[in-house]
């Protein structure tokens, strides 16, 4: 039995002197026709709120490696699209750094067009997919970031060309 018992009678309700024996809905049925109140719910949110971004440490870019690897990295994440504007991620500016160090661990900042975005939870995970598959790359890690906050001066011309914007 749960902490309400709606089958008992307020403590006021008993006389002085009557012993008090814990009243159950088999022992003491509602009386008929009245209805049972129900117990009190929780209010529950309709989305568990989205975890922080998880952030690394910055890694120590080698300078070489950077320049080997860079053009080739961001050739591959122009190959990711949001999926709300035909423009992909790169020329809409949402990448923010790569860095690249010697042993070819790539560390990627980017941010969203939005905090609400509803592609949050597929686009990094896609980011970070194609950055691993770049030959040379050991692997990758891509922090999601809202300072500074992305807007429409961040985009590339040829991303505002194609979007009507110029």
């Amino acid at each position: 039995m749960g902490i309400f018992n709606f089958d008992a009678s307020p403590p006021g309700d008993q006389p002085a002197g009557a012993a008090k024996t814990p009243a159950s809905s088999a022992e003491a049925p509602a009386a008929a026709g009245s209805p049972r109140p129900e117990p009190p719910r929780p209010i529950l949110p309709s989305e568990p709120p989205a975890p922080p971004p998880a952030t690394h440490d910055p890694i120590e870019p080698d300078p070489l490696k950077t320049l080997e690897l860079k053009p080739k990295l961001i050739e591959a994440l122009s190959t990711v699209y949001d999926p709300e504007i035909p423009v992909n991620i790169y020329e809409l500016g949402l990448i923010y750094d790569v860095d690249v160090n010697a042993a070819g661990l790539v560390g990627i900042r980017m941010t969203l067009t939005s905090p609400g975005c509803p592609a949050a939870q597929t686009l990094p995970v896609e980011v970070k997919a194609k950055a691993r598959g770049v030959p040379g790359v050991s692997d990758a890690w891509v922090d999601v970031v809202w300072e500074p906050q992305w807007d429409m001066n961040k985009m590339s011309d040829a991303a505002k060309l194609q979007l009507g914007l110029l």
